[in-house]
């Protein structure tokens, strides 16, 4: 099940761009906390596992995207948050802060909101892409593989390099028309979907 942190009653204004920032290790529930008590909105999508340990299985709450926790807005403030412990830093393109594309970050958003069944998936750079034309998620573009049978939908964060996906039924997705390749390395599946490998090494 995917979870998140909700968005404080002392959020930014909802025209505010969402941004990420980089945590240390094991430090994502702990920054999101933080940073809601000081007043900002931030989104932390997680997903369950089961992990083995001696004598039982537990099912443990991961962040679908280690190491990064999404905030909205707050440029005004940058030095309260990043004194906050357990940040590095903001993601960043040519020094500053990199505002996140409105479609990824809603796309997300869209599957926190319905409880739809995430996980991590490799980043794919080019593949079928498909619209949602029915249920829960419609409207919501990914890109379409299929893992073990089943047919998910790849939800990309270009700024970051991840993904994640969900579950998809084939019968309510379209394909997205003149939608833009985009240059790839590596082949994925059957479907000749290509991608870069899963890149989720972290500062200690």
């Amino acid at each position: 099940m995917l979870s998140s942190s909700t968005e404080s009653s002392r959020q930014v204004s909802a025209t505010s761009d969402w941004y990420a920032i980089y945590t240390r290790h094991q430090h994502e529930k702990i920054v999101a906390c933080v940073l809601e008590n000081k007043g900002f909105a931030t989104l932390l999508p997680l997903y369950e596992e089961p992990r083995r340990w001696r004598d039982r299985v537990k099912l443990l709450s991961l962040p679908l995207f280690p190491c990064y926790v999404f905030i909205k807005g707050g440029l005004d403030r940058r030095l309260d948050i990043l004194t906050t412990p357990g940040i590095h830093s903001f993601v960043s393109s040519g020094g500053q802060p990199a505002p996140i594309s409105s479609d990824e970050i809603g796309a997300i958003q869209r599957g926190v909101d319905v409880g739809a069944r995430f996980e991590p998936h490799p980043f794919l750079k080019r593949g079928e892409q498909v619209r949602v034309k029915s249920g829960s998620l419609e409207g919501v573009e990914g890109i379409l593989v299929r893992q073990k049978g089943l047919y998910r939908l790849v939800l990309s964060v270009e700024i970051l390099g991840k993904a994640a996906s969900v579950e998809v039924d084939m019968a309510e997705v379209e394909r997205v028309k003149n939608a833009s390749p985009r240059k790839c390395r590596g082949r994925y599946g059957a479907y000749g979907s290509l991608l870069e490998p899963w890149k989720a090494a972290c500062l200690a």
